[in-house]
């Protein structure tokens, strides 16, 4: 790696002029250099290599996904199968930033555990650099536990094997006929405990690359990727179809019958767009549940395939929990938002109202996606569809810089101060834009600000400065400042 672009992965998004005038920002109020570097190598990094964690049901994932965290993000409940769903967390170790996917909570006892536990490893190895599997030494390896090992060897990512619920020396000896498997060392570990989870954790970073596999289409000039998505038969393969401008997704009525995973590159606008198909995830259940579960794991793989998500909603019909929940998915995965209504040309006036009505009540917290209705049927309004996705991907990209940041700040915090709390009136210092893709803001506040104030500054960021499609990350230090400045 050459010495400039070293600088710029120090420093975030700042350039070296940018990074030392926010630094002498910093040492002004008095905070420390050090702390404020981490800062923002936190919020400034680029996309981070993968790691998914799988393994049967009870075998310890969530509680080993806690360890490497450091925190309990993971839920861990004694009941097999919570599921929930969020699936990818960041986590750091040995100064190494990563992101695990954690399938720990996506068990549904409806499909029969097998089905459940090769899909969720089929999803997990789709999305990752590099896979711990998870196996319960006390317990052995189980029909289950080959037949994910048959997934792995052939998708050929590398393995990390994690012999689980060893807790003193007795158990060493269970963790080695674990060696049979043919996935190499077996690492003995207490995820309850902590024990062995260094020396696991520091053969996972051998196993992952640097950087994720796919750099987003900065260097490499590649066609941009759309993920779209959308609740179970919403019409997302019609809409395919209709901008491939031929039949290349089998369509059936039925609900949920897309099979193979196409990544289809199309022309549109007179630009090729890379769209990455989600229904590389079997469907081997035709129970209403086991379908929304395998849904919700397409989805969250095509987003981590994805720079920018096209979410299909049915205006025909009321939003839905599903689609909610899906909308979220793309916003915490931190893709640019473009949000579609399908069956627009069906709806009366009546329908219209209440579905501008349902808009403002459910949607509120994504005003800032661009809007298209389109007709996945007729192909009408298709030629929307572009401009859209290209002013979501130009506010995912948008850099605003550290000086005229900070005037802006600088005129808010005028203008509209932080409510008094206990006697205290928290101010934001200076703060500055770490990342993009998506826009990370780090702010330096001198006592802690409300969620409500962070989320005026926000639209206040996002009417000033566009950020049109794109989810903002603002995080605020609260220092103590070391040495009063007279």
């Amino acid at each position: 790696m050459n010495d400039q672009q070293h600088a710029a992965d120090e420093h975030g998004a700042l350039g070296d002029a940018e990074y030392t005038e926010f630094m002498e920002l910093a040492a002004e109020e008095g905070f420390d250099p050090e702390e404020i570097e981490g800062d923002l190598a936190a919020a400034g990094h680029g996309p981070l290599p993968v790691l998914a964690v799988v393994g049967r049901p009870n075998v310890g994932k969530s509680t080993l996904v806690n360890r490497v965290l450091g925190r309990r993000e993971a839920v861990v409940e004694d009941k097999p199968g919570v599921t929930r769903d969020r699936v990818t967390y960041e986590a750091e170790w040995a100064g190494r930033r990563f992101k695990v996917v954690d399938t720990g909570g996506w068990e549904q006892d409806v499909l029969g555990i097998d089905a459940a536990v090769a899909a969720q490893a089929e999803f997990a190895i789709e999305a990752a650099d590099a896979v711990v599997f998870v196996v319960d030494a006390k317990v052995g390896a189980t029909d289950t536990d080959e037949a994910v090992v048959k997934l792995l060897r052939r998708a050929g990512k590398p393995v990390v094997l994690c012999a689980n619920k060893v807790d003193g020396p007795s158990g060493e000896a269970d963790a080695a006929a674990l060696w049979n498997l043919g996935l190499g060392e077996p690492h003995p570990v207490s995820s309850l405990h902590g024990r062995g989870t260094g020396d696991l954790l520091d053969a996972v970073l051998e196993a992952l690359p640097e950087a994720p596999q796919q750099t987003f289409g900065g260097g490499l000039g590649g066609p941009r990727r759309i993920a779209l998505i959308g609740r179970p038969n919403v019409g997302k393969s019609s809409l395919l179809n209709k901008v491939a401008g031929e039949e290349r997704v089998v369509v059936n009525e039925i609900a949920g019958t897309t099979r193979d995973p196409v990544d289809e590159l199309i022309e549109l606008g007179g630009v090729t767009w890379k769209f990455v198909d989600t229904a590389g995830i079997r469907r081997r259940v035709h129970l209403q549940e086991g379908a929304d579960y395998y849904a919700s794991l397409r989805t969250a793989a095509a987003l981590e395939k994805a720079e920018v998500a096209v979410v299909l909603i049915d205006a025909s019909e009321s939003i839905s929990v599903q689609d909610t929940r899906i909308i979220s998915m793309a916003v915490d995965a931190g893709r640019a938002l473009v949000i579609a209504y399908n069956k627009w040309d069906t709806l009366d006036e009546e329908r219209r109202y209440y579905l501008e009505r349902e808009i403002e009540g459910d949607l509120v917290q994504v005003q800032w996606a661009p809007r298209v209705n389109v007709s996945a049927r007729t192909g009408r309004h298709m030629e929307k569809l572009v401009p859209a996705i290209e002013t979501a991907l130009e506010g995912w990209e948008t850099r605003v810089p550290t000086g005229r940041l900070n005037a802006f700040l600088g005129e808010i915090v005028a203008a509209h101060p932080h409510p008094i709390r206990g006697g205290k009136q928290p101010r934001i210092l200076f703060g500055t834009q770490a990342g993009v893709r998506p826009p990370r803001f780090v702010l330096f506040a001198s006592g802690f600000l409300e969620a409500g104030y962070r989320r005026f500054v926000e639209r206040r960021l996002r009417e000033e400065f566009g950020f049109e499609g794109t989810p903002i990350h603002i995080s605020v230090r609260v220092r103590e400042k070391r040495g009063r400045k007279k």
